[in-house]
């Protein structure tokens, strides 16, 4: 499966040049967000850990080895990328036991920054944000272009599609994803259920987005859309008077799309069948999901890009700095810039 395949078509117009992004680990680098006030007391101790070319979970290990801890004692709040120089938190149950030695692991690839009890350990989706610096270098673009389309995401944000990370090479995962909902079947592992589970549900809401891209309708509500605030995950219905509310032009409020699960879908009119055409086109991997007691969500069709700022600290590198909601892809928003190439290809001009 191709980029198009798997995510859709650009809703800003033709790439503006081409660039490499990941040449170093330091060229993407992600500063989770969290706004919990730690009490410094508690049977959790939390960890702000810096990691480079190591991905969550490899940490993790690496965390509860050090510490004589299972695995299940360590939490954090969400996978970040492994080609790259992040910052997030974990936190170690350690109940009636002092602070264990870490030593162990940290080295060039992990460090502790800093480590704090409290009384509650970390949970899945706690954090509210992640912070993004890129650096796109061996940058070949139209400057022009290139600054008007920045002025304009920055204005109207992109579409919200998940990116390519999901999907595994090639879209390896939606695939494999197919064969068991072929076979109405799930992983017995539990780490490549809820991968697969995860693809697939991604893959889906994608098809839903790129048919409202193509509509041009991604960024608008529509009588029968739901709509929900940046950070919620709650939703309303909309009618003629939601449609015209004055929060979705200042990107606080968003139309949908779903993320299938048990149960009907809760669209209605145009939207509803937009989205029921999709299911239908994929109704294995609809009907695989709802056995599997997926609980059906939604998620915001546009992405706010929030407190973005760019310079080029030299002639062929753009410096990028934003920050998304949790759970949205860093990737999505330089796909609307530029086309990204392997570090080591970039003999040949792009064309744009």
């Amino acid at each position: 499966m191709n980029e198009l395949q798997l995510l859709g078509p650009r809703a800003h117009g033709e790439a503006c040049g081409c660039a490499v992004l990941k040449a170093t680990a330091e060229d993407f680098q992600v500063d989770e967000v969290l706004d919990i006030p730690l009490t410094g007391q508690g049977e959790h101790l939390w960890l702000w850990v810096e990691k480079r070319g190591l991905n969550t979970e490899d940490a993790a290990r690496r965390i509860a080895r050090a510490a004589g801890l299972p695995l299940k004692a360590v939490s954090y709040a969400g996978l970040k990328d492994r080609q790259a120089l992040t910052r997030q938190w974990f936190s170690l149950h350690l109940p009636g036991k002092a602070d264990p030695d870490l030593a162990a692991a940290e080295g060039p690839t992990l460090a502790i920054l800093q480590r704090q009890r409290h009384n509650r350990k970390l949970q899945r989706g706690a954090h509210a944000a992640n912070g993004f610096t890129l650096r796109l270098t061996a940058l070949d673009a139209d400057r022009a272009a290139l600054e008007q389309r920045l002025q304009r995401i920055a204005e109207q944000g992109v579409p919200n599609y998940f990116g390519l990370q999901r999907f595994g090479f090639a879209g390896g995962n939606v695939e494999e994803a197919r064969q068991y909902a072929a076979r109405q079947e799930l992983p017995v592992q539990r780490n490549l259920r809820s991968r697969l589970l995860s693809a697939a549900r991604s893959y889906l809401f994608n098809r839903v987005l790129a048919q409202r891209v193509a509509a041009g309708s991604w960024d608008q509500a529509r009588v029968g859309d739901l709509l929900a605030f940046t950070n919620s995950r709650s939703f309303f219905a909309a009618g003629e008077a939601e449609c015209d509310d004055p929060r979705l032009a200042i990107l606080d409020l968003h139309p949908t799309g779903p993320l299938w699960g048990e149960g009907a879908l809760p669209t209605s009119a145009e939207v509803l069948r937009c989205e029921q055409a999709v299911g239908t086109g994929e109704q294995a991997l609809v009907d695989w999901l709802a056995k599997a007691g997926m609980a059906h969500e939604r998620r915001i069709l546009r992405l706010p890009i929030a407190g973005l700022t760019w310079h080029y600290p030299e002639p062929d590198i753009l410096q990028l700095a934003f920050v998304l909601p949790a759970g949205c892809f860093a990737t999505v928003v330089v796909r609307e810039l530029v086309d990204l190439v392997p570090a080591g290809q970039t003999d040949t001009p792009c064309e744009f």
